[in-house]
């Protein structure tokens, strides 16, 4: 599948921590940590479990950087 979103980032899943409703994936990125907060179903679907390689995509209408 192609996508159109321009951040793709590949990582390793650290954590998942489910929730009732949401879930929060950690993943590890070249040694820097990003957060995903997903529905719990969708991580349940994807089974997504710490060790598993995923791509993080990130669609923003605002990217901001700090020096």
């Amino acid at each position: 599948m192609e996508l159109s979103t321009r951040n793709q980032l590949l990582g390793e899943v650290k954590s998942v921590k489910l929730g009732t409703i949401m879930a929060e994936v950690s993943v590890d990125v070249g040694g820097q940590t990003i957060v995903a907060a997903i529905t719990r179903a969708s991580a349940e679907h994807m089974s997504l479990a710490a060790g598993d390689h995923v791509t993080v995509l990130i669609k923003a209408t605002e990217v901001m950087l700090g020096k």
